[in-house]
């Protein structure tokens, strides 16, 4: 395997034409898709994937063409919260055809590269060290690939569930020729709260509108509430989930809440959020148009 200074100044290996051909493919991709957003945390264990998969199943529902990313590469789950897990990839001409969940949502997670279920993903270095070394270049890879190499069609949106962490926003950021936004998901928790406040940050400085913070699992913890962090903030407050045990049981079977029980509290206030973040896009595309 060859190691960095054996590629530098691409030593022969043709590596900047090939990300370059792949950089091509992708824009082509997303110039078919009307928005692309982000859903972040920065913190572990707010369910920030429920959010996505539920966000998603709202567009779903309303007729909207609607596509997820699972950008979480070593803890996937949207294949499972959106009912497609062990869905065969079939590749074509036109690149890899995601399949389909039951309301019409197009789906690609490394959960379906993975042979079984205790496969962690490893990268491959000849020793750990290197592998340490090189894992942010191959996972924003990995993702590009993804981007570019799925027959994601026209879409009216594309959500991309991005792993814990604040510095993955900008990475996906630096891979997209246009990113319509990012929504924030905490919990009413100080210490969420002191991560997500970092992931704020991190948006406001990425190429794209900030559309809003959700709070979920309102009620089940005692802490500030998301209002409040968003008011300090100076962003959107979107709205709160309450914390329902069913929301989770819905994942488990992957069957977003808001399809299986559209009329229970959680399930109205993630479709109020939903309408709630597609009047943002609309206002930040419409401001971008404006100012252009």
């Amino acid at each position: 395997m060859k190691r960095y200074k054996d590629i530098a100044g691409d030593g022969g290996s043709n590596i900047a034409q090939q990300v370059g051909e792949q950089q091509a493919r992708l824009q082509a991709r997303l110039a078919e898709v009307r928005a692309v957003v982000a859903v972040v945390s920065g913190k572990g264990g707010v369910g920030k994937s429920s959010i996505t998969a539920n966000l998603a199943a709202c567009w779903a529902l309303e007729g909207r063409r609607v596509g997820v990313l699972d950008a979480d590469l070593n803890g996937p789950t949207m294949a499972t919260m959106l009912g497609v897990r062990g869905r065969r990839l079939v590749v074509g001409a036109d690149g890899v055809t995601p399949p389909e969940s039951a309301l019409g949502i197009r789906v690609m997670s490394m959960d379906l590269l993975l042979p079984s279920d205790d496969t962690p993903l490893v990268w491959e270095a000849p020793t750990q060290a290197e592998s340490h070394t090189w894992r942010g270049a191959m996972e924003a890879n990995a993702l590009r690939e993804f981007l570019a190499d799925t027959a994601w069609g026209a879409l009216d949106m594309l959500l991309l569930d991005l792993p814990p962490g604040t510095d993955r926003l900008v990475t996906v950021a630096g891979l997209l020729p246009v990113l319509s936004g990012t929504v924030v998901v905490t919990i009413p928790s100080d210490v969420a709260h002191l991560v997500v406040r970092k992931s704020i940050t991190i948006a406001a400085q990425a190429k794209a509108p900030v559309l809003g913070l959700v709070e979920n699992m309102t009620g089940l913890f005692p802490g500030r509430s998301g209002a409040e962090l968003a008011r300090e903030a100076g962003i959107p407050f979107l709205g709160a989930v309450p914390f329902d045990p069913a929301l989770a049981a819905a994942a488990d079977l992957g069957e977003p809440l808001v399809a299986s029980a559209p009329t229970c509290a959680a399930a109205r206030s993630l479709l109020a959020i939903a309408a709630a973040v597609g009047a943002a896009i609309s206002d930040a595309r419409t401001s971008g148009a404006a100012s252009g």
